[in-house]
């Protein structure tokens, strides 16, 4: 079982990862890059899921989601909050479609435990 705080860290990346999935539901990457409020969003909801894991800590996410690299995390939160000029679309879009299911996963059942 994991501490209050985690839990509630765990339900901030759950709540992120469901609006991302509400926002770019059916996009294209086309559309993506050409959708700059819904691209900005998404990069908002990014940031308070690293923010949230790092909080979480390496040892817990270890265990939580053994598959995610907290380091590779950690290192899209630096990007989104201090070299933001440097962020590639494609990258994110790729990140949403094909990293967070992966995630969305590992927290549920951690959620449920």
């Amino acid at each position: 079982m994991f501490s209050e705080r985690t839990q509630l860290r765990l339900r901030d990346i759950a709540e992120n990862i469901t609006a991302i999935q509400e926002y770019a539901g059916g996009m294209t990457l086309s559309q993506f890059e050409s959708d700059r409020r819904t691209s900005d969003a998404i990069e908002r909801c990014l940031q308070r899921i690293t923010e949230a894991v790092i909080q979480i800590g390496a040892e817990d996410m270890a265990r939580i989601a053994p598959g995610v690299p907290f380091e590779k995390v950690r290192g899209l939160g630096n990007m989104l909050r201090h070299e933001y000029h440097r962020i590639d679309p494609k990258q994110v879009f790729v990140t949403v479609h094909d990293e967070l299911p992966a995630l969305q996963a590992a927290i549920t059942q951690a959620l449920q435990d």
